[in-house]
C-alpha cells in the first residue's frame, strides 16, 4: 500500500476521522453512564417501593402486633396499612419503567417513564400551589371535620374510625379539643348523671403531670389498649372518660398544630425541595437517553 508521499507499507489515517471517532467514543461513554446511572436510582426505588409495600401487607395481616406498638387502633391502622401498599405498588412500577427502559433502551418506556414524572410533578406543584393560596379555606375545612368528629363522638359505636384517629391525635400532641377542653364540655355521650363534673376523652388525660399510677391505670380505651385483641363496640357507660378537672392537657389541638408547623417547616420543605430536584433529575436523564437513541442506532445501522 502506498502512501501520498509515495512510500510502500505505511498508511495514514486522516486527523478528522480520528477526532470523529474519539468523539463517538466519548458520547457513547457519556450515555452509557446516564443509562447505568438511571438503571441504578431506579433499582433503589424499585426495592425500596418494595419494602413499603411489604411493610404495608404485614400491618394488615399482623395487626395485632401494631396495635400494641403504635397504640393505633384497628381501623386507622388498616387505612394506613392500604395506603403504604398501594404507595409501594405506584413506586415499583414506576421504577420498573425506568429499569427497563434505561437498560433495554427502549423509547416507549423511557418516554411514558418521562410522561409519569411529569405529570407526578405537576401535580405536587399544583397541590403545594393550591395549599399555599387556599390555606384559609383548608384550615376552616379541618376545623370543621374536627369538630363534626367531635360533636358525633362515639354516637354510632360501629363507625369510630375517625374519632379514634382524632384520639390518638390528640394523644400524640398532648393536646384536648380543637380550641380548648371546653370543646368536649357538651358532648352528649361524655355526660355522666352522677357527676355535674364536664368529662373529656382519656386521649386528653396527661400522664406526665402525676405520678399517680392507679389513675393511668383506669385509663382503658381501644387506640391505646395492649390487650392485642379488637374491642367490640362500646355504649356510652363505657366509654373511657376522665374529669375536666383532673390531670388534663389545656392547649387546643388547633395551636398545637399549628406549632408542630412551624417547627417542622423547614424540613417539610427541604423534603418537598429534595423530591422535586429528584424527579427533575430523572426527568432530564431519561429525556436525555431517549433523544439519543436515534445517534446511537444510526451509527449502528451504519457499521452494519
Amino acid at each position: 500500500m502506498e502512501t501520498r508521499d509515495g512510500l510502500p507499507g505505511v498508511s495514514l489515517v486522516p486527523t478528522d476521522s480520528k477526532a470523529r471517532q474519539e468523539k463517538m467514543s466519548a458520547q457513547d461513554g457519556c450515555l452509557s453512564l446516564i443509562k447505568y446511572l438511571l438503571f441504578v436510582f431506579n433499582l433503589f426505588f424499585f426495592v425500596l417501593g418494595s419494602l413499603i409495600f411489604c411493610f404495608g401487607i404485614w400491618i394488615l395481616i399482623d395487626k395485632t402486633s401494631f396495635v400494641s406498638f403504635v397504640g393505633l387502633s384497628f381501623m386507622p391502622l388498616q387505612i394506613w396499612s392500604k395506603a403504604l401498599a398501594i404507595s409501594g405498588i405506584l413506586t415499583m412500577g414506576l421504577a420498573l419503567l425506568g429499569c427497563v427502559g434505561a437498560l433495554k433502551e427502549f423509547r416507549c418506556l423511557l418516554g411514558l417513564y418521562f410522561g409519569t414524572l411529569l405529570l407526578l410533578f405537576a401535580t405536587q406543584i399544583t397541590l403545594g400551589i393550591l395549599i399555599s393560596t387556599q390555606w384559609v379555606q383548608l384550615e376552616r375545612k379541618v376545623k370543621d371535620v374536627v369538630q363534626k368528629t367531635i360533636q358525633n363522638y362515639r354516637a354510632h359505636p360501629e363507625e369510630t374510625a375517625a374519632e379514634e384517629s382524632w384520639d390518638y391525635v390528640q394523644f400524640q400532641l398532648r393536646c384536648c379539643g380543637w380550641n380548648s377542653p371546653q370543646d368536649w364540655f357538651h358532648i352528649p355521650s361524655l355526660k355522666r348523671n352522677e357527676s355535674e363534673v364536664p368529662h373529656v376523652p382519656c386521649s386528653c388525660y396527661n400522664s406526665s403531670a402525676t405520678n399517680d399510677s392507679a389513675i393511668f391505670d383506669m385509663i382503658s380505651f381501644p387506640q391505646f389498649s395492649r390487650l392485642g385483641s379488637p374491642a367490640p363496640p362500646r355504649h356510652n357507660a363505657d366509654i373511657c372518660v376522665v374529669p375536666a378537672n383532673s390531670y388534663i392537657y389545656r392547649e387546643g389541638c388547633e395551636w398545637s398544630l399549628q406549632k408542630w408547623l412551624h417547627n417542622n417547616l423547614i424540613s417539610i420543605v427541604g423534603i418537598c425541595l429534595g423530591v422535586g430536584l429528584l424527579e427533575l433529575s430523572f426527568m432530564a436523564l431519561s429525556i436525555f437517553l431517549c433523544r439519543n437513541l436515534d445517534h446511537i442506532y444510526d451509527r449502528l445501522a451504519r457499521y452494519r
